[in-house]
């Protein structure tokens, strides 16, 4: 595994906020949580609204402002925020993923900012998910973010050394669970989750941010706990909420996603190196298969990229540009799993840290062509896969009579009749923005057979539903 030095930790492929390893693996039998921990209600979207925004490393107050302007409007169900507890001092991203304590004292903002954040998105409709780091504390010693004094295996007050794992080294081999589960991510301080003391600690500090008002929970760097260990801790909180776990899942590795789907969703990591392979590569109608060699559809959380993906290169990023719209053009529309919009920032540097002032930001979650995309997910709900048709770097499908969509990442622009399941009428092409009062640009005219004649412009989209009528 490549290894390098980020401020004085050593870091494999990834850091802290999730490790994607390469290494071999082996077959083991291991039954995941116990299914009734997971109840349907825990799991469902919010109202019939199916996606989530991840607003990486946002300052609280600017979360809630994005809620109250945009989430909101556009439909979101959840947003997902990044960690709030005290944390290592550093310029850097990932410094976040190094709590030193349990207090809300981060570089996003204090608890009273933290509450009114999510006071402002509950009143715009949109649920709230924290993005909780329990597996581990820090690799070092210093003074965190809200002034607490620490070292490695000693956090006053949270815990002592006797809370850790004794394998204190780096994980070596993926392919030994013991050795993924108790020994130590990047040199991070590895609790000892299977502690009925650790446990308890954990889920008092879960307990708090529920109490607080989120809705639930992605659970950071889940595969290097026991999925048992984790249930464990859910079982012990008064209300838990939903959950995701953070699983990525790698080849012939000892620990599967599959072992973490009883306590709710699992982030899907192969989705997004199969959609980069399918659009970097000029042939989407591979995409046919994108539910493949993956989780069920109901445990998938799906995305197109994330913080640790958009600097490994696994993925397609911002960078991308066309192609990364259309890709979460896809993802949006597409019924497999629950889609889960990523807006982060621009960097150069793979370890800076987010901006410190308003500039900056991808504005991801806020992009016309996602936020329509967002409304056709939210009209076509659990509607049927249907008419596929796919032809080099061109794709279009209908959702049974509720919706379609034609994607076309090609040079030239694609002009076709298609079957789009649609009743006679004429349609906005959500794909350039959600209609307010009008389409933008002219609509899109359905005959009484269903079918239409559509124009894509190269590297575009043309996005039909019925909620959203000329």
């Amino acid at each position: 595994m490549r290894k390098r030095l980020y401020g004085g930790v050593m870091a494999g492929v990834l850091t802290a906020g999730g490790l994607l390893t390469m290494g071999p693996w082996q077959s083991q039998a291991v039954p995941a949580a116990s299914e009734p921990s997971r109840s349907a209600e825990e799991a469902a979207p919010p109202g019939g609204k199916a996606v989530t925004a991840t607003l990486f490393e946002r300052p609280f107050t600017s979360v809630a402002q994005e809620c109250k302007d945009t989430l909101g409007p556009a439909g979101y169900g959840y947003v997902e925020v990044s960690p709030a507890t005290e944390h290592i001092t550093g310029d850097q991203w990932w410094t976040s993923y190094q709590p030193v304590s349990y207090k809300i004292a981060g570089r996003l903002g204090d608890e009273s900012d933290f509450k009114s954040m999510v006071n402002a998105c509950h009143e715009a409709g949109v649920k709230v998910v924290a993005d909780a780091v329990i597996n581990h504390m820090s690799a070092g010693s210093g003074t965190g973010t809200g002034g607490t004094e620490y070292a490695k295996y000693d956090y006053p007050g949270t815990y002592g050394d006797a809370d850790f794992h004794g394998c204190r080294k780096d994980i070596q081999d993926y392919t030994n669970r013991e050795d993924v589960q108790n020994c130590e991510l990047v040199g991070l301080s590895d609790l000892d989750t299977g502690s009925d003391q650790v446990r308890s600690t954990i889920a008092k500090y879960l307990d708090r941010l529920r109490e607080l008002g989120v809705d639930g929970f992605r659970i950071d760097a889940a595969k290097h706990m026991a999925a048992q260990d984790v249930e464990a801790i859910k079982g012990k909180m008064a209300d838990p909420g939903y959950w995701v776990s953070e699983v990525i899942a790698g080849e012939n590795e000892a620990v599967r996603p599959e072992e973490y789907t009883g306590l709710g969703d699992v982030d899907e990591f192969r989705y997004g190196t199969h959609l980069k392979s399918a659009f970097q590569g000029g042939d989407l109608g591979g995409l046919g298969g994108i539910a493949d060699g993956k989780l069920d559809s109901g445990s998938a959380r799906t995305f197109v990229d994330n913080w640790d993906t958009e600097r490994n290169g696994s993925t397609l990023t911002y960078k991308d540009a066309g192609l990364y719209k259309l890709a979460n053009t896809f993802m949006l529309a597409h019924p497999y799993g629950s889609p889960n919009v990523y807006s982060g920032y621009e960097w150069s540097e793979k370890d800076a840290g987010p901006p410190s002032g308003g500039d900056g930001w991808t504005q991801m979650h806020a992009d016309p062509q996602i936020t329509g995309m967002v409304g056709f997910r939210n009209a076509v709900g659990d509607a049927e896969l249907s008419d596929w048709w796919a032809e080099g770097g061109a794709l279009a499908f209908s959702r049974a009579g509720k919706g379609f969509v034609a994607l076309n990442s090609g040079d030239g622009e694609l002009k076709r009749t298609f079957a789009t399941s649609l009743p006679a009428g004429a349609y906005c092409n959500v794909a350039q923005g959600t209609p307010e009062g009008g389409c933008e640009g002219d609509p899109v005219k359905v005959g009484d057979d269903g079918k239409a004649e559509v124009t894509v412009p190269a590297g575009g989209a043309v996005a039909l539903h019925t909620e959203a009528t000329g």
